[in-house]
C-alpha cells in the first residue's frame, strides 16, 4: 500500500513460560460490508493479517482553473451603469423642480389650444354677419352660378366635364 518501513511488532514482555502466555480468544468473523471506513486488513510482518487503522487516500487535487481575463464589455457596462444610474438621478430632480412650471405651461398650452378652436371657429361666422351686414350676399347684387357636368366610364377611365356658367 504504501512505501513505509514495516516494524516488527514485539510483545512487551517476553513469555518464558508456558502458562505465561495468553489465550487464545476466538474474534468474531466480520464480511467485509462490515468493516467501517479507515479500518482495512494488512498483514504483519509474522505474516499475520489482522485489521488496523490505515490512513485514507488523499483527496484528488482538483484543478484550479487559470483566472480568465474580464472582457471589455462587462468593464464598459460596469463603468457606464454609475453614469446612467446619475443621469438619472439627476433627471428626476430636474423635473421635482420643475413640475410646478410644467403644471403652468399644461394649463397654458390647453388655453391656446382652446383660443385656437375658438378662432377656426368664430373666422368664418365672423365672416358671414360681415358680409349680411354690407348686403352682398342678399339682394343687392348680381350672383353667379356655376354648375359643373363631369362623367367618367370605368374605374380608372379619363373624366370629361363641362362648366356652365349661368
Amino acid at each position: 500500500m504504501h512505501s513505509q518501513t514495516p516494524y516488527e511488532i514485539t510483545p512487551t514482555t517476553p513469555y518464558s513460560h508456558p502458562y505465561d502466555h495468553p489465550a487464545t480468544v476466538r474474534q468474531p468473523v466480520l464480511l467485509p460490508s462490515e468493516i467501517p471506513p479507515g479500518v482495512d486488513w494488512v498483514t504483519l510482518p509474522n505474516g499475520v493479517r489482522t485489521l488496523a487503522y490505515t490512513q485514507p487516500a488523499p483527496p484528488p487535487q482538483i484543478p484550479v482553473p487559470a483566472a480568465q481575463p474580464v472582457p471589455a464589455w462587462a468593464k464598459t457596462t460596469a463603468l457606464l451603469a454609475p453614469t446612467v444610474g446619475g443621469g438619472i438621478a439627476a433627471a428626476s430632480i430636474g423635473l421635482s423642480y420643475a413640475a410646478p412650471g410644467l403644471i403652468a405651461m399644461s394649463q397654458a398650452l390647453w388655453s391656446a389650444a382652446a383660443l385656437v378652436v375658438a378662432a377656426v371657429i368664430a373666422a368664418p361666422v365672423l365672416l358671414r354677419m360681415a358680409r349680411r351686414a354690407t348686403g352682398s350676399s342678399r339682394g343687392g347684387g348680381s350672383t353667379t352660378h356655376i354648375t359643373q357636368n363631369i362623367t367618367a366610364t370605368g374605374l380608372f377611365g379619363r373624366a370629361n366635364g363641362t362648366i356652365n356658367h349661368s
